[in-house]
């Protein structure tokens, strides 16, 4: 992992892991590591297909901004059975569901993190960009 992991908290709610990520494609590649590895070490193997996923996606979409600061990604436990996973980065445009059609080649993205987490995710905007979260539980919805 190329990034520089930032902080790697104990285990246990209000814990996390976040890593300072270039805007390259080959970030999400290092989101996905972090999350595995985050997640294998809290024991929620059931998360791990869907917050790859979402992880994937979030930091995909922040590198298509083309702004130039600091992309920060972050995978917070918020519960024994929950996680959240930011990606703060310089840009203040906010993120927007879309209908693709069908022979559209983008467009799915935010409608894929919709769907895994059961719209339990969200955007702020930053003093210097923005932040998106999106939330993920054992077991899907409350």
């Amino acid at each position: 992992m190329t990034g520089t992991i930032i902080a790697l908290g104990e285990q246990g709610p209000a814990s996390g892991a976040s890593i300072e990520l270039p805007y390259r494609p080959e970030s999400a590649s290092q989101a996905r590591q972090l999350v595995r590895m985050v997640l294998a070490e809290w024991s929620l193997d059931d998360l791990v297909d869907d917050a790859v996923l979402v992880a994937s996606e979030m930091v995909t979409n922040s590198a298509k901004t083309g702004c130039h600061t600091a992309m920060t990604f972050q995978i917070i436990r918020t519960t024994a059975a929950s996680v959240r996973i930011l990606v703060t980065d310089g840009c203040r445009v906010l993120p927007v569901r879309i209908k693709a059609g069908s022979g559209d080649e983008s467009g799915r993205g935010l409608e894929l993190v919709h769907k895994l987490t059961h719209g339990r995710w969200g955007a702020s905007l930053e003093p210097l960009g923005k932040t998106v979260h999106a939330d993920l539980r054992v077991g899907g919805k409350p």
